[in-house]
């Protein structure tokens, strides 16, 4: 509104006629295809508490049926300065036990299942509040990716693991075995333990010495509960760590989990409902 447009359009070299033209143009259909698929980008993005990157935001897209790229999402997120939490690759190194006679590693890395409850996968970590440590056990099932049990203590015991695993086992339908891999970890070479697998029909199987990879699963959704939920907190008190990661587990976590495996597959999960008091 300062300038003549035709004193602006002949200082920049650009004509009239096609300044005109450019300002009444329509949006092209790829325009539109890209505002529509960022519309979604943004409802994904803000659904996750703004956790979600390119390329998971990418496979939700997928499974929801568009046509796109992850370069063509990755694009449009950074026009709009959208970002997710990137992962940190972190190498630790702990002591393992001595794996019971008769236990093997029953997985041999193999991860794929063809159904719920044929392998879960479990694993204990901490969580830090201004109460000292929080201890978090959970079992998570390998055809769909979801924790099927979990439990917490304030000390890292074996009771914290049979406590999850007894969830696991209230939630699943039928009494068919179930493999159970974890690492050495003491509390999962004790014999109470090993007792309590055995008399639920559940075969146990152990990483060898070290097999970091073998639990990667596991350790996996640690890295991501860690990154897209504890670190963005601080917990003064145990309670508080508590009611949060079960609100990630249950109300963000999973339900995603099973809208993946129901788009993916069309299968749809029953379970019973857990308790907020759980562990």
């Amino acid at each position: 509104e300062a300038f003549p447009v035709r004193m602006m359009c002949r200082l920049l070299k650009v004509s009239p006629s096609g300044f005109y033209d450019w300002l009444e143009r329509k949006p092209s259909a790829l325009q539109l295809a890209d505002e529509s698929l960022l519309t979604r980008i943004e409802e994904i993005h803000e659904l996750s508490d703004g956790v979600m990157g390119a390329p998971r935001i990418f496979d939700e897209l997928r499974d929801e049926g568009f046509v796109c790229s992850k370069n063509r999402v990755a694009r449009l997120m950074k026009q709009q300065d959208i970002q997710g939490i990137p992962q940190k690759r972190q190498w630790r190194r702990k002591k393992s036990a001595m794996r019971p006679l008769g236990i093997a590693n029953e997985l041999e890395r193999d991860f794929e299942a063809t159904r719920p409850n044929q392998k879960w996968m479990t694993d204990i970590t901490y969580i830090k509040t201004g109460e000292d440590n929080l201890y978090l056990c959970i079992v998570k099932d390998l055809y769909w990716g979801g924790i099927v049990g979990w439990s917490m203590s304030v000390r890292q015991t074996r009771e914290v693991v049979i406590q999850a695993v007894l969830m696991a086992l209230w939630q699943r339908e039928g009494r068919e075995p179930v493999i159970l891999h974890s690492d050495r970890g003491t509390q999962f070479t004790s014999a109470e333990y090993q007792q309590f697998l055995k008399g639920h029909n559940i075969t146990c199987s152990m990483s060898a010495v070290g097999s970091y990879a073998d639990n990667a699963s596991a350790e996996g959704f640690f890295g991501q509960l860690k990154r897209e939920r504890i670190r963005r907190r601080r917990y003064e008190t145990r309670a508080e760590a508590r009611s949060d990661v079960f609100d990630y587990i249950e109300r963000f976590y999973n339900p995603l989990k099973e809208r993946q495996l129901e788009r993916r597959t069309g299968d749809r999960l029953r379970f019973t409902e857990p308790s907020v008091e759980t562990g």
